[in-house]
């Protein structure tokens, strides 16, 4: 029987398909668009000054600082460069990080913003921002972060390194994993999760075997589609606070975090959601949920260890403390000393154990 439930469909409009990155000036124009503000990392300043040449007239600038945990100092500089040439909305094309900085300038201006993800992060389809100051990240959940228009190119992904794809891809996979056991969890966001993790968990190993195979790369960023829209339409639970903790306490990379982390944080959280880990087990055809999406990076390459990715083992303590400090809600209730057991296993790349609650 299906019980009780609230749904609320997020005003974002998608353009998705092969190609597609030439609707962007279109899409710019009916946003009552005038000048816009390319947003990049360093790394693809080549591709947004491209970008910016497609825009043409509508283009006011390129600002390719953005990085990863959206440092508020960079926001700022970025709110200068706005300022600087008059631009009244913003084109994010990149990653999760250059989708941040157009959310944080949102947030601080109230300007549009055309969203043109190169990953699997799904960040584009929430109105969550991450922000990061003096060490510290925290999140800010607001519709006014959601940008107005996505557009989804699979043309802009079939050059994304394996190495990425992988840790991007499972990224996403977090996003629709926590939506099945969320305090606000629906039947609709659930079969959006489900079809989301099944089409990336088929479509990552099809792509580390053939990077150019387009029909692996369209529903690996189909399947990132719906796990973004899971990730903005429920709440979060153990996965994304720890993930969170590490990320902005150690300055660790986001999608490899989410990685490591996402077996263990789905062991520990197991016997309080069984028919949960059913899905994902379904989704992703294994025994087991956790298991089997340790096996996945496993055999995707992506590195197992939190330490491979610059955690210190001293920090494992520290990590356990922060992590039931605002503690997120969460299905099991948080036992630090089973918390600190999780980590250090992550810190190590064993494989995730599922334990008993306390009772």
């Amino acid at each position: 029987m299906i019980g009780s439930f609230t749904f609320e469909n997020l005003p974002c409009r998608v353009v998705f398909g092969s190609g597609t990155l030439a609707a962007a000036k279109a899409e710019v124009e009916r946003l009552g668009g005038k000048r816009a503000l390319v947003l990049t990392t360093p790394q693809q300043e080549a591709q947004g000054r491209a970008l910016g040449t497609a825009l043409g007239p509508l283009y006011a600038g390129l600002f390719a600082g953005a990085t990863m945990h959206t440092p508020v100092d960079v926001t700022e500089r970025a709110i200068t460069a706005m300022k600087a040439c008059e631009a009244d909305c913003v084109v994010a094309l990149g990653g999760g990080s250059t989708t941040g900085l157009g959310k944080a300038l949102a947030l601080r201006t109230g300007i549009n913003q055309l969203c043109i993800p190169t990953t699997y992060a799904g960040s584009e389809m929430t109105p969550i921002l991450g922000q990061t100051e003096n060490g510290l990240k925290t999140t800010v959940r607001d519709v006014a972060v959601l940008p107005e228009t996505v557009i989804y190119d699979v043309d802009l992904t079939m050059t994304l390194p394996v190495g990425l794809t992988a840790t991007s891809g499972i990224n996403a996979i977090a996003h629709a994993v926590e939506a099945l056991y969320a305090r606000d969890t629906n039947p609709v966001t659930s079969l959006m999760a489900e079809e989301g993790i099944r089409a990336l968990a088929h479509a990552l190993p099809a792509i580390a075997v053939k990077p150019d195979d387009r029909t692996a790369r369209s529903d690996a960023l189909y399947g990132a589609w719906l796990c973004g829209v899971c990730l903005g339409t429920v709440g979060t639970a153990l996965h994304h606070k720890l993930c969170h903790t590490l990320g902005g306490t150690f300055d660790l990379p986001h999608a490899e975090t989410h990685t490591i982390v996402l077996p263990h944080a789905l062991a520990y959280n197991a016997p309080a959601v069984p028919e949960a880990m059913m899905r994902i087990a379904r989704a992703i055809g294994a025994t087991d949920a956790s298991q089997g999406l340790f096996d996945l990076a496993k055999q995707l390459g992506a590195k197992l260890a939190l330490r491979d990715i610059g955690m210190p083992e001293s920090g494992i303590d520290k990590a356990a403390d922060l992590a039931v400090t605002n503690a997120y809600w969460n299905p099991r209730p948080l036992e630090r000393g089973a918390i600190r057991d999780l980590i250090a296993r992550a810190w190590a790349g064993e494989p995730p154990v599922a334990t008993t609650a306390v009772a």
